[in-house]
């Protein structure tokens, strides 16, 4: 945030003013003083285990390197980081100095705002590392945060569930998924968990219909300029409407969480209250969290009972049957944060750094060499899902931006909730890309 050192109003003026007396005189100022103890503010999502410790050890490890600088690390629960805390800090000129980035059209708008540093000169050697997945930390040909992990989502499901109910092998169409939900519920099971309380959860799901109703030109060209007039978007709708009169989901799932506890969608999944949950790579993490605080043995780890697959694919239509709904997770410098943030920011991409985050499992590193790393079971489904995918989809609220992806996802929850149409969650993402 700002006030970051122990210079005073008074010599900031004077700083200025030798740069203005230079100007005229052709006379270069004399060097600056040390400026005093820096403190960096960095807000991140890991609330829970390994990822809560492992940011901590790397703060720890930042300041060491770096005499004088404190690193003030806070950790805050997911949807009030994106949602609400992020968004007002930057709001009031206040922000911290280093916080969690989804990318794309999420950031596009911070950019335009003009909330965040462009990094793209201090971070060329960073670039060369995390290659392509950098872009959507980019906002035309401009760099503004770095990734720190990609991933794409899938069913998280339980084996043991799935051998008690019968289920040989998992869905890869979606008639074997909704043969694979009868066959659970057959065996007393609760097919799918979800926390359509938090929106984004339940939104997913006609997110991966999208995916496998649309064709990924299609997909493209609605990313880069909001256009959602083929007929694919309303089926995409269409075919979520028919998913949830199937009844597949956990009850109370409107009001249900998606990681916060036992009973969110996560922690039903981790417990065996559900044999599926739609969620992203980190789940895995998230649930040995959940059972840690459920358990209080800090060593629980996430159940051993976990398998991952694809979101199935939909024979007939124009969808990549391999593609796959993704994205990752970045950290940003906002406008007016010290240099000192920036080399955080490119610590926490160096190969030292991001090989050991995949070690502990708290996801998928992106910076090249790291990768050898990942020997977690979980995490190498993922990376194997990733690999298979010829097409790989950013998530559709941050890839749209606030505005239509806030429409789109209120529009999805209302269709859960029985108050809305497929044709008014296309209509609702227009009327909002109008707008713009």
């Amino acid at each position: 945030m700002k006030n970051h050192s122990r210079m005073s109003r008074a010599a900031a003026l004077l700083a200025t003013s030798a740069l203005a007396f230079a100007a005229v005189t052709g006379c270069a100022p004399a060097a600056e003083e040390p400026q005093g103890d820096v403190t960096i503010t960095w807000w991140h999502n890991g609330t829970g285990e390994p990822l809560l410790g492992f940011w901590q050890q790397v703060a720890k490890e930042f300041e060491d390197k770096n005499p004088g600088v404190k690193v003030d690390v806070q950790a805050f629960q997911n949807e009030e980081l994106q949602r609400t805390l992020i968004p007002n800090a930057l709001r009031s000129g206040d922000a911290p100095d280093v916080f969690q980035q989804w990318g794309a059209g999420e950031l596009a708008a911070q950019v335009k705002a003009g909330y965040v540093k462009d990094i793209s000169a201090d971070v060329a050697a960073e670039l060369e590392l995390v290659g392509g997945t950098a872009a959507p930390w980019q906002v035309d040909g401009k760099t503004y945060g770095l990734p720190f992990s990609f991933g794409i989502e899938g069913f998280w499901y339980n084996k043991d569930l799935f051998a008690k109910a019968g289920i040989a092998s998992v869905p890869s169409t979606l008639d074997e998924l909704y043969a694979a939900i009868d066959k659970l519920k057959a065996a007393g099971i609760t097919p799918i968990a979800v926390g359509a309380k938090d929106k984004w959860p339940a939104a997913h799901y006609w997110y991966n219909f999208a995916l496998k109703s649309c064709s990924p030109q299609i997909l493209s060209n609605a990313q880069a300029n909001l256009v959602f007039d083929d007929p694919c978007f309303i089926k995409a709708g269409e075919l979520l409407q028919q998913f949830i009169d199937s009844e597949p989901f956990n009850e109370g799932y409107l009001g249900t969480s998606a990681q916060q506890g036992a009973g969110s969608s996560a922690g039903q999944l981790a417990t065996g209250k559900a044999a599926m949950e739609l969620m992203g790579h980190w789940n895995p993490g998230t649930m040995g969290g959940i059972l840690q605080e459920e358990t209080g043995d800090a060593n629980a780890t996430p159940p051993s009972f976990l398998g991952w697959f694809n979101f199935p694919g939909i024979p007939g239509s124009a969808g990549d049957p391999t593609a796959a709904l993704g994205g990752g997770d970045g950290f940003s410098v906002s406008a007016d944060a010290p240099k000192e943030a920036v080399e955080l920011l490119k610590y926490i991409a160096s190969v030292d750094v991001q090989t050991r985050f995949g070690e502990v499992g708290a996801g998928i590193p992106v910076s090249k060499g790291s990768e050898v790393s990942i020997t977690d079971p979980n995490l190498r489904q993922v990376l194997e899902g990733l690999q298979a995918s010829t097409y790989v989809q950013l998530w559709l609220d941050t890839a749209y931006g606030p505005v239509v992806g806030g429409a789109m996802n209120d529009g999805i929850v209302a269709l859960f909730a029985g108050q809305a149409t497929p044709q008014d969650i296309v209509q609702g993402m227009k009327d909002a890309a109008a707008t713009l």
